[in-house]
C-alpha cells in the first residue's frame, strides 16, 4: 500500500530528533501504521528551524511544511488549547498541522489519530497528530473497478 497518512508535529523547542521519534511511533502504532505509511508531515513555521524535527524529516526521507499561526487557526481541530494559542498564536499546531497535509482541513473526521502527546526523558514535549490523505482522483489510465 502506498503511504496515505499526514503528520502534524507539534513540539517543545529543543525538543530531540529521539523524543519526536517515539512519539511518532506511538500515533502511528494507535492508528495501526508506521512509517512508512507517511506521505506528508506539517508543522507551524516557528519550528521551521527545529534541530530534532529537521533531522527526523532528512533521515525520514520527508519535506515538512511549515505554516504561518493564522493559518493554522483557521483550521477547525477537536482538541484546542489556549496553552498552545499564548505559546504560538494558534489553538492548535498537530492537529491543524495534520489536516492542511492531508488536504483536509474541512473535515475534521480525518483525523486518525487526535493528539497524541510524549514527555521526553529531558522534560521536552512532542505532540503528533495523524490525519488520511485525501484520495487522488483515479488516472485516466486506471481502469474502472469492477463492480460485482
Amino acid at each position: 500500500m502506498r503511504p496515505h497518512l499526514a503528520l502534524g508535529l507539534g513540539c517543545d523547542r529543543g525538543t530531540p530528533e529521539a523524543t519526536l521519534r517515539q512519539a511518532i511511533d506511538q500515533a502511528l502504532a494507535q492508528a495501526g501504521a508506521t512509517r512508512a505509511d507517511v506521505a506528508a508531515v506539517a508543522s507551524i513555521t516557528l519550528k521551521a528551524d527545529e534541530t530534532g524535527l529537521l533531522a527526523l524529516c532528512r533521515t525520514e526521507g520527508w519535506t515538512p511544511v511549515f505554516h504561518a499561526p493564522d493559518v493554522l487557526a483557521r483550521v477547525a481541530v477537536p482538541n484546542p488549547s489556549e496553552t498552545v494559542r499564548r505559546h504560538t498564536g494558534t489553538p492548535s499546531v498537530s492537529e491543524a498541522a495534520a489536516l492542511l497535509a492531508a488536504g483536509r482541513a474541512d473535515e475534521m473526521r480525518a483525523l486518525v489519530v487526535e493528539k497524541h502527546r510524549l514527555r521526553g526523558p529531558d522534560g521536552r514535549h512532542a505532540t503528533v497528530s495523524v490525519a488520511r490523505m485525501r484520495s487522488p482522483a483515479p488516472s485516466p489510465e486506471s481502469p474502472e473497478p469492477e463492480i460485482p
